[in-house]
């Protein structure tokens, strides 16, 4: 039996960039397991605004992501024992999920649970730091990236779809104050690892998106043909 560790795909970019269907596509054409690491600071910071926690309070938020109740084997995720799929989801959710991933100690306390999603036959993990901080020892990374106003306009149709109320004008400028808070923070800054490949979706299908992680796993890793579902 080998001692090699499971392959990693490391799939990283900014808020709306199709990073997230980009790696659960890709994973379950590999048959791979799926990381949204995204989830976890949701999560995060799901409990401290049910909790009350202030979103500057670092060591109630460490505290609060060290003993997370949560549950991913349901179809959905469930947050002490209550189902907080949709709820993560949310625009306030979001925004407080970026002020809460600027603290290190939360991001130290995320880190061992991230690399436990490391099994047999392999991982795609989507996030911001999964290349540069979580697993930097992936086989393949890359950094999806697409412009700000496109991904304004992916994140209002979203919305839409669920019945919110939004404004592109609003999320696109949204966005870019999440895009500086992220790539500003000193705790594991949103950044391309040296070694990844950029994808920029701005132009691409979903499909042609996938296709082409697809196509790195072929040519620097694939013991065998992915399996396909």
């Amino acid at each position: 039996m080998s001692d090699k560790p499971p392959l990693v795909i490391a799939i990283d970019g900014p808020a709306a960039s199709g990073k997230g269907t980009i790696a659960a596509g890709a994973a379950r054409e590999l048959g791979f397991r799926y990381l949204d690491s995204g989830s976890l600071y949701r999560l995060v910071a799901l409990k401290a605004l049910r909790g009350g926690i202030p979103l500057t309070d670092e060591p109630a938020l460490a505290n609060a992501a060290a003993t997370l109740d949560v549950d991913f084997d349901s179809g959905g995720v469930q947050l002490d024992g209550e189902d907080a799929t949709e709820d993560i989801r949310s625009e306030a959710v979001s925004e407080a999920a970026s002020r809460v991933a600027v603290h290190p100690n939360v991001r130290r306390a995320l880190l061992s649970r991230q690399r436990a999603f490391r099994r047999p036959p392999g991982l795609v993990a989507d996030g911001r730091d999964m290349g540069t901080v979580v697993f930097p020892d992936a086989a393949i990374k890359v950094f999806v990236t697409a412009s700000a106003e496109e991904r304004a306009k992916r994140r209002y149709k979203q919305l839409i779809a669920k019945g919110m109320s939004a404004t592109i004008d609003g999320l696109l400028r949204d966005i870019r104050e999440r895009d500086a808070r992220d790539a500003s923070r000193v705790a594991a800054p949103l950044k391309p690892a040296d070694d990844a490949v950029i994808l920029d979706t701005t132009d691409l299908t979903i499909d042609a998106a996938i296709g082409a992680v697809l196509d790195l796993y072929r040519v620097r890793g694939a013991p065998a043909e992915p399996r396909r579902s």
